[in-house]
Protein backbone atom coordinates (compact mmCIF):
# COMPACT_ATOMS: atom_id res chain seq x y z
CA UNK A 1 0.00 0.00 0.00
CA UNK A 2 1.63 3.23 -1.10
CA UNK A 3 -0.74 5.64 0.67
CA UNK A 4 -2.37 5.74 4.08
CA UNK A 5 -5.30 3.70 2.78
CA UNK A 6 -8.19 5.87 3.91
CA UNK A 7 -11.42 4.02 4.64
CA UNK A 8 -14.78 4.79 6.18
CA UNK A 9 -16.92 7.89 5.68
CA UNK A 10 -15.38 10.55 3.43
CA UNK A 11 -13.95 13.61 5.09
CA UNK A 12 -11.94 16.38 3.59
CA UNK A 13 -8.36 16.95 4.63
CA UNK A 14 -9.27 20.45 5.80
CA UNK A 15 -11.94 19.06 8.13
CA UNK A 16 -9.26 16.87 9.71
CA UNK A 17 -6.84 19.68 10.52
CA UNK A 18 -6.50 20.47 14.19
CA UNK A 19 -8.44 17.45 15.45
CA UNK A 20 -7.06 14.88 17.87
CA UNK A 21 -5.82 11.67 16.24
CA UNK A 22 -6.35 8.35 18.01
CA UNK A 23 -3.95 5.62 16.86
CA UNK A 24 -4.83 2.01 17.65
CA UNK A 25 -4.21 -1.37 16.12
CA UNK A 26 -5.27 -4.22 18.39
CA UNK A 27 -8.33 -5.54 20.17
CA UNK A 28 -7.23 -4.33 23.66
CA UNK A 29 -6.52 -0.85 22.33
CA UNK A 30 -10.03 -0.57 20.90
CA UNK A 31 -11.49 -1.75 24.22
CA UNK A 32 -9.47 0.69 26.30
CA UNK A 33 -9.64 3.71 23.99
CA UNK A 34 -13.38 3.45 23.33
CA UNK A 35 -14.21 5.19 26.65
CA UNK A 36 -11.79 8.00 25.78
CA UNK A 37 -13.21 8.40 22.27
CA UNK A 38 -16.73 8.56 23.69
CA UNK A 39 -15.73 11.13 26.33
CA UNK A 40 -13.90 13.58 24.05
CA UNK A 41 -16.05 16.63 23.26
CA UNK A 42 -15.21 16.48 19.54
CA UNK A 43 -14.98 13.22 17.57
CA UNK A 44 -11.31 12.38 17.01
CA UNK A 45 -9.74 11.03 13.84
CA UNK A 46 -9.38 7.29 14.46
CA UNK A 47 -6.48 5.58 12.69
CA UNK A 48 -6.32 1.77 12.71
CA UNK A 49 -2.86 0.46 11.93
CA UNK A 50 -4.11 -3.05 11.17
CA UNK A 51 -1.82 -4.77 13.69
CA UNK A 52 -4.85 -7.00 14.44
CA UNK A 53 -6.56 -7.50 11.10
CA UNK A 54 -8.93 -10.41 11.79
CA UNK A 55 -12.54 -9.19 12.27
CA UNK A 56 -12.94 -11.11 15.55
CA UNK A 57 -9.68 -9.63 16.80
CA UNK A 58 -10.45 -6.04 15.84
CA UNK A 59 -13.28 -5.00 13.52
CA UNK A 60 -16.20 -6.35 15.55
CA UNK A 61 -15.04 -4.35 18.56
CA UNK A 62 -15.93 -1.03 16.92
CA UNK A 63 -19.48 -2.31 16.53
CA UNK A 64 -19.60 -3.50 20.14
CA UNK A 65 -18.82 -0.02 21.43
CA UNK A 66 -21.04 1.78 18.93
CA UNK A 67 -18.05 3.50 17.33
CA UNK A 68 -17.78 4.60 13.72
CA UNK A 69 -15.39 2.78 11.45
CA UNK A 70 -11.83 4.21 11.56
CA UNK A 71 -11.21 7.09 9.20
CA UNK A 72 -7.95 5.48 8.09
CA UNK A 73 -6.65 1.91 7.94
CA UNK A 74 -2.92 1.40 7.38
CA UNK A 75 -2.89 -2.38 6.82
CA UNK A 76 0.40 -3.26 8.52
CA UNK A 77 -0.66 -6.63 9.97
CA UNK A 78 0.93 -9.99 9.27
CA UNK A 79 4.58 -8.90 9.16
CA UNK A 80 7.49 -9.03 11.62
CA UNK A 81 7.92 -6.56 14.46
CA UNK A 82 10.70 -4.54 12.87
CA UNK A 83 8.88 -4.26 9.56
CA UNK A 84 5.64 -3.44 11.36
CA UNK A 85 7.24 -0.64 13.36
CA UNK A 86 9.03 0.81 10.33
CA UNK A 87 5.96 0.67 8.13
CA UNK A 88 3.69 2.13 10.79
CA UNK A 89 6.04 5.03 11.57
CA UNK A 90 6.44 5.87 7.88
CA UNK A 91 2.73 5.75 7.11
CA UNK A 92 1.75 7.65 10.23
CA UNK A 93 4.34 10.31 9.43
CA UNK A 94 2.84 10.77 5.96
CA UNK A 95 -0.67 10.84 7.38
CA UNK A 96 0.19 13.33 10.14
CA UNK A 97 1.66 15.62 7.49
CA UNK A 98 -1.65 15.44 5.62
CA UNK A 99 -4.16 15.80 8.46
CA UNK A 100 -2.04 17.86 10.91
CA UNK A 101 -3.61 16.61 14.15
CA UNK A 102 -3.56 18.85 17.21
CA UNK A 103 -2.40 15.86 19.28
CA UNK A 104 -1.91 12.12 19.01
CA UNK A 105 -3.36 9.66 21.54
CA UNK A 106 -2.27 6.02 21.83
CA UNK A 107 -2.69 3.38 24.50
CA UNK A 108 -0.68 0.62 26.10
CA UNK A 109 2.39 -1.17 24.83
CA UNK A 110 1.81 -2.39 21.28
CA UNK A 111 3.90 -1.80 18.17
CA UNK A 112 1.17 0.63 17.09
CA UNK A 113 1.64 2.63 20.30
CA UNK A 114 5.38 2.91 19.91
CA UNK A 115 5.03 3.86 16.23
CA UNK A 116 2.48 6.56 17.08
CA UNK A 117 4.82 8.06 19.68
CA UNK A 118 7.78 8.12 17.29
CA UNK A 119 5.74 9.59 14.43
CA UNK A 120 4.17 12.24 16.67
CA UNK A 121 7.58 13.17 18.06
CA UNK A 122 9.00 13.45 14.56
CA UNK A 123 6.24 15.93 13.67
CA UNK A 124 6.54 17.84 16.98
CA UNK A 125 2.91 16.95 17.68
CA UNK A 126 1.83 16.59 21.32
CA UNK A 127 1.64 12.91 22.30
CA UNK A 128 -0.66 11.46 24.97
CA UNK A 129 -0.06 7.94 26.29
CA UNK A 130 -3.07 6.25 27.90
CA UNK A 131 -2.21 3.48 30.39
CA UNK A 132 1.22 4.91 30.97
CA UNK A 133 3.83 3.78 33.48
CA UNK A 134 3.29 0.02 33.52
CA UNK A 135 6.55 -1.85 34.05
CA UNK A 136 7.41 -5.54 34.21
CA UNK A 137 11.16 -4.77 34.53
CA UNK A 138 11.62 -7.65 32.11
CA UNK A 139 13.60 -6.61 29.06
CA UNK A 140 12.79 -9.88 27.31
CA UNK A 141 9.30 -8.50 26.66
CA UNK A 142 8.95 -6.43 23.46
CA UNK A 143 6.02 -4.67 25.12
CA UNK A 144 8.31 -3.35 27.86
CA UNK A 145 10.42 -1.54 25.27
CA UNK A 146 7.32 -0.20 23.52
CA UNK A 147 5.80 1.31 26.65
CA UNK A 148 9.07 2.81 27.91
CA UNK A 149 9.70 4.54 24.59
CA UNK A 150 6.10 5.77 24.38
CA UNK A 151 6.23 7.16 27.94
CA UNK A 152 9.45 9.07 27.43
CA UNK A 153 8.28 10.58 24.14
CA UNK A 154 4.90 11.60 25.54
CA UNK A 155 3.87 15.08 26.62
CA UNK A 156 1.16 13.64 28.82
CA UNK A 157 1.35 10.27 30.60
CA UNK A 158 -2.03 9.05 31.82
CA UNK A 159 -1.14 6.57 34.54
CA UNK A 160 -3.82 4.15 35.75
CA UNK A 161 -2.54 3.74 39.33
CA UNK A 162 -0.24 5.26 41.93
CA UNK A 163 2.20 2.41 41.22
CA UNK A 164 2.44 3.26 37.53
CA UNK A 165 2.86 6.95 38.33
CA UNK A 166 5.76 6.14 40.66
CA UNK A 167 7.39 4.11 37.90
CA UNK A 168 7.32 7.20 35.70
CA UNK A 169 8.78 9.57 38.29
CA UNK A 170 11.51 7.04 39.14
CA UNK A 171 12.59 7.26 35.49
CA UNK A 172 12.81 11.05 35.61
CA UNK A 173 9.52 11.95 33.95
CA UNK A 174 8.35 15.16 35.66
CA UNK A 175 5.14 15.30 37.64
CA UNK A 176 3.63 17.94 35.37
CA UNK A 177 3.55 15.36 32.55
CA UNK A 178 1.75 12.72 34.67
CA UNK A 179 -1.90 12.35 35.65
CA UNK A 180 -3.48 9.40 37.47
CA UNK A 181 -6.75 8.51 35.78
CA UNK A 182 -7.57 4.91 36.63
CA UNK A 183 -7.76 2.33 33.88
CA UNK A 184 -10.35 2.70 31.13
CA UNK A 185 -10.83 -1.07 31.02
CA UNK A 186 -13.13 -0.66 34.04
CA UNK A 187 -15.33 1.70 32.01
CA UNK A 188 -15.36 -0.72 29.09
CA UNK A 189 -16.30 -3.75 31.19
CA UNK A 190 -19.06 -1.88 32.99
CA UNK A 191 -20.40 -0.54 29.69
CA UNK A 192 -20.58 -3.87 27.85
CA UNK A 193 -21.04 -6.54 30.53
CA UNK A 194 -24.30 -8.40 29.81
CA UNK A 195 -26.86 -8.77 32.58
CA UNK A 196 -27.04 -12.22 34.23
CA UNK A 197 -30.17 -13.05 32.25
CA UNK A 198 -28.32 -12.29 29.02
CA UNK A 199 -25.38 -14.49 30.01
CA UNK A 200 -27.47 -17.65 30.37
CA UNK A 201 -27.91 -18.30 26.61
CA UNK A 202 -24.19 -17.68 26.09
CA UNK A 203 -23.32 -20.30 28.71
CA UNK A 204 -25.77 -22.67 27.03
CA UNK A 205 -24.23 -21.98 23.64
CA UNK A 206 -20.83 -23.15 24.88
CA UNK A 207 -22.18 -26.00 27.00
CA UNK A 208 -21.01 -24.78 30.40
CA UNK A 209 -22.66 -23.88 33.69
CA UNK A 210 -22.10 -20.82 35.86
CA UNK A 211 -19.17 -21.28 38.26
CA UNK A 212 -18.31 -24.69 36.79
CA UNK A 213 -15.78 -24.01 34.04
CA UNK A 214 -12.36 -22.50 33.41
CA UNK A 215 -11.74 -19.72 30.86
CA UNK A 216 -8.31 -19.72 29.23
CA UNK A 217 -6.41 -17.98 26.45
CA UNK A 218 -2.76 -17.85 25.37
CA UNK A 219 -0.88 -15.85 22.79
CA UNK A 220 2.40 -14.53 24.22
CA UNK A 221 5.60 -15.64 22.46
CA UNK A 222 7.13 -16.88 25.72
CA UNK A 223 4.30 -19.42 25.90
CA UNK A 224 3.35 -20.31 22.35
CA UNK A 225 6.51 -19.92 20.27
CA UNK A 226 8.07 -22.93 22.00
CA UNK A 227 6.02 -25.92 20.88
CA UNK A 228 6.99 -27.99 23.91
CA UNK A 229 5.90 -25.23 26.29
CA UNK A 230 2.60 -24.93 24.46
CA UNK A 231 2.16 -28.70 24.64
CA UNK A 232 2.82 -28.55 28.40
CA UNK A 233 0.29 -25.73 28.88
CA UNK A 234 -2.47 -27.67 27.12
CA UNK A 235 -1.63 -30.80 29.12
CA UNK A 236 -1.77 -28.79 32.35
CA UNK A 237 -5.16 -27.35 31.40
CA UNK A 238 -6.40 -30.85 30.70
CA UNK A 239 -5.48 -31.79 34.30
CA UNK A 240 -8.07 -29.39 35.73
CA UNK A 241 -11.28 -31.05 36.85
CA UNK A 242 -13.58 -28.62 35.00
CA UNK A 243 -14.26 -27.94 31.32
CA UNK A 244 -11.80 -25.41 29.90
CA UNK A 245 -13.18 -22.92 27.36
CA UNK A 246 -10.16 -21.91 25.25
CA UNK A 247 -10.66 -19.13 22.68
CA UNK A 248 -7.61 -19.61 20.46
CA UNK A 249 -5.65 -16.63 19.22
CA UNK A 250 -4.85 -17.04 15.49
CA UNK A 251 -1.14 -16.97 16.34
CA UNK A 252 -1.57 -19.81 18.83
CA UNK A 253 -3.65 -21.93 16.46
CA UNK A 254 -1.07 -21.62 13.67
CA UNK A 255 1.82 -22.59 15.92
CA UNK A 256 -0.13 -25.52 17.39
CA UNK A 257 -0.95 -26.81 13.91
CA UNK A 258 2.65 -26.51 12.74
CA UNK A 259 3.92 -28.25 15.88
CA UNK A 260 1.30 -31.01 15.93
CA UNK A 261 -0.01 -29.85 19.32
CA UNK A 262 -3.48 -31.24 20.04
CA UNK A 263 -5.55 -28.46 21.59
CA UNK A 264 -8.70 -30.43 22.47
CA UNK A 265 -7.16 -32.67 25.12
CA UNK A 266 -9.38 -33.89 27.96
CA UNK A 267 -11.99 -31.25 28.74
CA UNK A 268 -10.15 -28.48 26.88
CA UNK A 269 -12.52 -26.97 24.30
CA UNK A 270 -10.74 -24.80 21.70
CA UNK A 271 -12.83 -22.09 20.03
CA UNK A 272 -12.29 -19.31 17.53
CA UNK A 273 -11.73 -15.86 19.10
CA UNK A 274 -14.87 -14.50 20.73
CA UNK A 275 -16.54 -11.12 20.53
CA UNK A 276 -15.88 -8.97 23.58
CA UNK A 277 -19.43 -9.13 24.93
CA UNK A 278 -19.49 -12.94 24.77
CA UNK A 279 -16.05 -13.10 26.32
CA UNK A 280 -17.13 -10.84 29.20
CA UNK A 281 -20.20 -13.00 29.78
CA UNK A 282 -18.02 -16.09 30.12
CA UNK A 283 -15.48 -14.23 32.23
CA UNK A 284 -18.16 -13.09 34.66
CA UNK A 285 -19.50 -16.64 35.11
CA UNK A 286 -16.33 -18.77 35.13
CA UNK A 287 -14.77 -20.35 38.21
CA UNK A 288 -11.18 -19.56 37.19
CA UNK A 289 -9.14 -17.85 34.49
CA UNK A 290 -5.84 -19.29 33.24
CA UNK A 291 -4.12 -17.03 30.73
CA UNK A 292 -1.09 -14.94 29.80
CA UNK A 293 -3.04 -11.77 28.94
CA UNK A 294 -2.16 -8.48 30.55
CA UNK A 295 -5.61 -6.96 30.12
CA UNK A 296 -7.30 -9.99 31.67
CA UNK A 297 -5.41 -9.31 34.90
CA UNK A 298 -7.34 -6.05 35.06
CA UNK A 299 -10.68 -7.45 33.91
CA UNK A 300 -10.72 -10.20 36.55
CA UNK A 301 -10.37 -7.51 39.22
CA UNK A 302 -13.53 -5.83 37.91
CA UNK A 303 -15.51 -9.07 37.64
CA UNK A 304 -14.03 -10.63 40.82
CA UNK A 305 -12.63 -13.81 39.27
CA UNK A 306 -9.37 -15.55 40.25
CA UNK A 307 -6.64 -15.90 37.65
CA UNK A 308 -3.53 -18.01 37.17
CA UNK A 309 -1.14 -15.75 35.24
CA UNK A 310 1.16 -17.95 33.15
CA UNK A 311 4.09 -15.62 32.63
CA UNK A 312 7.58 -15.01 33.95
CA UNK A 313 6.73 -11.44 34.93
CA UNK A 314 3.84 -9.00 35.03
CA UNK A 315 3.50 -5.26 34.62
CA UNK A 316 0.36 -5.29 36.80
CA UNK A 317 1.62 -6.06 40.33
CA UNK A 318 -1.45 -4.37 41.82
CA UNK A 319 -3.47 -7.62 41.48
CA UNK A 320 -0.86 -10.09 42.72
CA UNK A 321 -1.82 -11.57 46.06
CA UNK A 322 -5.51 -10.86 45.56
CA UNK A 323 -7.04 -11.72 42.19
CA UNK A 324 -3.96 -13.19 40.52
CA UNK A 325 -1.25 -15.78 41.10
CA UNK A 326 1.86 -15.61 38.91
CA UNK A 327 3.37 -18.94 37.85
CA UNK A 328 6.34 -19.62 35.60
CA UNK A 329 5.92 -20.32 31.90
CA UNK A 330 4.44 -23.78 31.47
CA UNK A 331 4.76 -24.72 35.18
CA UNK A 332 2.44 -25.19 38.16
CA UNK A 333 -0.70 -24.33 36.21
CA UNK A 334 -2.87 -27.23 37.31
CA UNK A 335 -1.68 -27.26 40.94
CA UNK A 336 -2.21 -23.51 41.35
CA UNK A 337 -5.53 -23.71 39.53
CA UNK A 338 -6.76 -26.49 41.81
CA UNK A 339 -5.95 -24.38 44.86
CA UNK A 340 -8.04 -21.51 43.53
CA UNK A 341 -10.89 -23.89 42.71
CA UNK A 342 -10.74 -25.15 46.30
CA UNK A 343 -11.06 -21.57 47.58
CA UNK A 344 -7.39 -20.91 48.33
CA UNK A 345 -6.19 -18.28 48.94
CA UNK A 346 -9.63 -16.70 48.42
CA UNK A 347 -13.07 -17.99 47.51
CA UNK A 348 -15.25 -16.26 44.94
CA UNK A 349 -17.33 -14.87 47.80
CA UNK A 350 -14.23 -13.35 49.41
CA UNK A 351 -12.97 -11.90 46.12
CA UNK A 352 -16.35 -10.22 45.61
CA UNK A 353 -15.47 -7.85 48.45
CA UNK A 354 -12.03 -6.89 47.13
CA UNK A 355 -12.05 -3.55 45.23
CA UNK A 356 -10.38 -3.29 41.87
CA UNK A 357 -7.15 -1.25 42.05
CA UNK A 358 -7.87 0.16 38.58
CA UNK A 359 -10.60 2.66 39.32
CA UNK A 360 -14.32 3.29 39.46
CA UNK A 361 -15.38 3.30 35.81
CA UNK A 362 -14.92 7.04 35.17
CA UNK A 363 -11.42 6.85 33.72
CA UNK A 364 -12.47 7.74 30.17
CA UNK A 365 -13.77 11.10 31.33
CA UNK A 366 -10.64 11.74 33.41
CA UNK A 367 -8.46 10.97 30.38
CA UNK A 368 -10.54 13.26 28.16
CA UNK A 369 -10.37 16.08 30.72
CA UNK A 370 -6.59 15.73 30.97
CA UNK A 371 -6.26 15.74 27.17
CA UNK A 372 -8.42 18.87 26.93
CA UNK A 373 -6.23 20.65 29.50
CA UNK A 374 -3.14 19.74 27.49
CA UNK A 375 -4.79 21.14 24.36
CA UNK A 376 -5.29 24.47 26.10
CA UNK A 377 -1.65 24.53 27.14
CA UNK A 378 -0.52 23.43 23.67
CA UNK A 379 -2.43 26.20 21.91
CA UNK A 380 0.92 28.05 21.94
CA UNK A 381 3.05 24.89 21.69
CA UNK A 382 6.66 25.61 20.78
CA UNK A 383 8.24 22.59 19.03
CA UNK A 384 11.69 23.80 20.04
CA UNK A 385 10.90 23.12 23.70
CA UNK A 386 9.83 19.48 23.17
CA UNK A 387 12.25 17.00 24.74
Amino acid sequence: MSDPGKAGPPESTNDSHGRIAIVLGTRPEIVKLAPVIRALPEPPIVIHTGQHYDSNMAGAFFDAFGLDEPAYRLGIGGIGRGQQLGSAVSRLDDLFEEIRPSAVVAQGDTNSTMAAAIAANARSTPMIHVESGLRSHDRRMPEEHNRVVADHLSDLCLAPTDTSARNLTSEGIPLDRIEITGNTVVDAVQHLLPEPSERAPILEKYGVASGSFVLSTFHRPENVDDVERLRTIIAELAELELPVVLPVHPRTRAIAANGAVTLNQGEVRPLDPLGYVEFLALLAECALVVADSGGLQEEVSVLKRPMVVVRNSTERPEVLGTFCSLVGVGRDISSTGRKWLAGEPFSLEELAGVPSPFGDGDSGRRCADAINRLMVISAHFDPATKS
